[in-house]
């Protein structure tokens, strides 16, 4: 195995995580609200990581850390919830998953990345691929879920680029406390305003909490900003089609749901273009 394919094995761990999100939420976590679990997963996590390497930005990186969680993490987990709330899942998916094609464009016009067409090949044939494993034929679109999904993949399309411009002066850890930290601040005020805190927490919900709050996201986002910097920005944001695939097999494997020789295909689509994605050049 290659270096580079030794990068993207440990940057792929970011969206597996992701993938058990939807698998996390349906069976551990009570019914709240939105922003209850986008701060629940965010915050927590933070100040975790924050705990343990005890490093605080300096300079210019407070208004930097906060632009980045706000893009990488707030925004993009209140309008991800906004979109799996008034949208059927395979809409918010599809949706959410034009963010490789808005960061290849990005590398381009920010980066000045030389993006092959190859990379955009695999990113228009991964959200093919992500479309027919998970949309159904009734499904309905709601503009403004709609606009909350495609607004959501281009929060996290900028904020890889941001991540990649600006690049880190910290430890992995560190950084990734920083932007956790920064997006559950975000989330925690309008999350009181609007929804309050949970009224109780059963042993049930505290393990699905946990779950997302530190595999789910510190560990996934370690794994992803660790790809961000080693990888050209397009191949890394290929590998976020994993997390719809993830979520697929899973309700398939646990919770028994059917899946239809159009969703094989489509599973099948995926792995293809994750595969080329990685190997073409940047």
């Amino acid at each position: 195995m290659s270096p580079t394919f030794r990068v993207a094995a440990v940057t792929s761990l970011a969206p597996i995580l992701w993938g058990t999100t939807y698998l996390v939420t349906t069976e551990l976590i009570p019914d709240g609200g939105p922003l209850q679990a986008a701060t629940v997963r965010a915050l927590p996590a933070g100040l975790a990581l924050l705990a343990l390497t005890r490093t605080l930005p300096r300079g210019a990186w407070w208004w930097k850390s906060a632009v980045l969680g706000f893009l990488n993490i707030g925004a993009f987990f209140a309008l991800l919830f906004v979109a799996a709330y008034r949208l059927p899942g395979g809409v918010a998916a599809t949706l959410g998953a034009v963010h490789p094609l808005m960061v290849a464009v990005l590398a381009i016009v920010v980066l000045r990345e030389v993006t092959r067409h190859r990379a955009i090949a695999s990113a228009i044939v991964g959200l093919s691929g992500v479309a027919m494993l998970v949309l159904t034929p009734n499904a309905a679109l709601d503009v403004w879920g709609a606009t909350a999904a495609l607004l959501g993949g281009a929060s996290t399309a900028l904020g890889v680029i941001l991540t990649k411009k600006w690049g880190r002066p910290t430890g992995l850890l560190n950084f990734t406390a920083w932007q956790l930290v920064g997006g559950g601040l975000f989330l925690l005020i309008p999350m009181l305003m609007v929804e309050g805190v949970p009224s109780h927490l059963s042993a049930t919900s505290a393990v699905g909490y946990a779950w997302l709050a530190f595999p789910g996201t510190a560990v996934a986002y370690a794994a992803w900003f660790y790809g961000i910097f080693r990888l050209p920005a397009p191949r890394v944001s290929i590998l976020a089609f994993l997390a719809p695939l993830v979520a697929t097999v899973l309700g398939w494997a646990v919770l028994g749901e059917s899946l239809t020789p159009l969703q094989l295909v489509g599973a099948a689509v995926v792995v293809c273009s994750v595969w080329y994605g990685q190997k073409s050049s940047p």
